[in-house]
């Protein structure tokens, strides 16, 4: 017996050391100098210590016909992409991160083979899936393997395919084009840092294109992708962005014994006294939600209707609120279709419903309909429609025509509970406007100074009829309720509706 390790060991020790950071001091150092941090620092913080199994970390890339083979061993580890299965806050998963180190984080023929394997992985295990995504898009110098068009790569077709199977979450920091930024762009959601460039193609083919010369930072900016609605969470720095994913995950955890709120006898005095005065949804949001549990979406996007993940009572549900500070809280086209991929998101990940209703409607007008106002806000009422996770609807101050339905699944009577609160009004459109409409011959034969003196009385009495306690008194909606009960009621309301997590589909069942 000997305590020397046998030779083949030796030799795995040590090329399983050239793949380490360790390996690499100088190019780390100026990583760090950057105020970056590298692929495997990134893993070790999001994972849970020691749960990490790395697949194919001896991989190189596929240049041996132009390159020494020692050369790839240390300068290729890995062949830029890193992945395996882990633990994070205890929860199996996946997570894959192309390592910017080697070759610009560019997509090599063996590290598709390896994406490939593990994209697989994670349906036949069900994994949540976390992507560092950073890249420069497919390397054209690998050489050793007989390609012509490498059209036939799965990746991209294995990645998308698993759009409601399992929760995937991309992290985009520095530049992501071409197919690394296709592969950021098919998950469910995207986390960025400030520095963050993303587009579907970078400099070199830009140029290649003959469509001009642009600095990578040129290209898909944070500010331009927040405020299209690409990006879904932007954050200071990867440690961030790291923060920002585990909580993201949290709400896939089963609903909690109870989470801490605040007063909620403060909901009672957050909307203004005049109806028609704008105000910010987002603390009404937070009032409701458990303290510290709320996580905006696609804030820089249609600011006129904010989306979140939170939890209320300790389950994990989506919140879709109008926000009135914007457009008054109409519903537009990038509105309608924010709406919408929010609620196909929360049905992927089965997430419960909460939506707060403060609308005037749909937006009208020529200038609205350019915008394909029709094809999106049928969209938005379809995805509502099809919604099979429960669905809570809170008419806080104007619930008025198909905007208002669109909110609540395209019914007062879709959600599992439709409630208002004790000032809201609801009606097929606006209530002044509704007069108008209708008492359009009366008007018209007035004098000016006596039709608004008219409109003001009619619209008074419309008033009374909209109250949330006439729509409740005819039952086209369940309660009106004392704002002070909203968290309450939701939470008991979901807990009845279910009270476990409906389960993943069995990506088997199919086969």
């Amino acid at each position: 017996m000997t305590d020397e390790p046998a030779r083949g060991l030796t030799e795995v020790l040590a090329r399983r050391f050239l793949t380490t950071d360790a390996a690499r001091p100088d190019k780390v150092a100026r990583w760090h100098g950057r105020g970056r941090r590298t692929a495997r620092e990134n893993i070790a913080d999001l994972v849970d210590e020691g749960s990490f199994v790395e697949y194919g970390r001896f991989v190189t890339a596929a240049q041996e016909q132009r390159r020494d083979l020692a050369e790839l061993v240390v300068e290729a580890p890995a062949d830029g992409i890193i992945g395996g299965t882990a633990r994070i806050d205890g929860r199996p998963v996946a997570v894959l991160s192309y390592d910017y180190l080697v070759m610009a984080g560019t997509q090599g023929m063996r590290g598709h083979r390896k994406s490939d394997r593990l994209i697989e992985l994670v349906r036949r295990m069900a994994l949540p899936t976390v992507f560092f995504t950073e890249g420069g898009g497919g390397r054209p110098g690998d050489v050793d393997l007989p390609v012509v068009s490498g059209l036939d790569v799965g990746s991209f077709a294995l990645w998308g395919a698993l759009e409601g199977v399992v929760p995937r979450i991309a992290v985009v920091s520095g530049r992501c084009f071409a197919g690394n930024a296709v592969l950021a762009g098919c998950a469910d959601l995207r986390v960025a840092t400030p520095d963050a460039n993303l587009g579907m193609a970078g400099p070199a083919m830009i140029a290649g294109g003959g469509l001009g010369q642009f600095a990578p930072e040129e290209i898909g900016p944070v500010e331009v992708q927040a405020a299209n609605g690409v990006l879904d969470v932007v954050v200071d720095d990867e440690e961030d962005a790291v923060a920002v994913v585990r909580q993201l995950l949290s709400y896939l955890e089963p609903p909690h014994s109870g989470g801490e709120g605040g007063d909620q006898d403060e909901l009672r005095a957050m909307l203004p006294a005049n109806d028609r005065e704008a105000f910010d949804v987002r603390p009404v949001v937070e009032q409701l939600a458990d303290t510290d549990s709320v996580t905006w979406l696609r804030a820089g996007w249609a600011p006129e209707l904010v989306t979140a993940l939170a939890r209320i009572d300790g389950v994990a549900v989506g919140i879709v609120a109008n926000q009135s500070t914007h457009l008054a809280g109409a519903l537009t086209s990038d509105a309608s279709a924010k709406a919408a991929d929010f609620l196909e998101l929360c049905e992927r990940w089965r997430l419960p419903v909460v939506s707060l209703v403060d609308t005037p409607g749909f937006m009208v007008g020529p200038d609205a309909e350019r915008t394909g106002l029709v094809r999106h806000a049928s969209r938005m009422v379809t995805a509502g429609a099809r919604l099979t996770q429960p669905l809570v609807g809170v008419v806080l101050r104007r619930g008025y025509g198909l905007g208002a339905q669109a909110m609540l699944g395209g019914s007062t009577q879709r959600p599992l509970l439709t409630v208002a609160w004790p000032d809201a009004h609801l009606g097929p459109m606006g209530l002044e406007g509704a007069v108008r409409l209708a008492m359009a011959h009366e008007l018209a034969a007035l004098p000016e100074e006596a039709r608004e003196a008219r409109v003001a009385e009619l619209t008074a009495v419309q008033r009374t009829h909209a109250a949330a306690l006439n729509a409740a008194r005819v039952f086209e909606i369940d309660d009106v309720i004392d704002p002070a009960e909203t968290r309450a009621v939701i939470g008991a309301t979901l807990r009845a509706a279910r009270t476990t997590p409906a389960p993943y589909p069995d990506p088997h069942r199919s086969r």
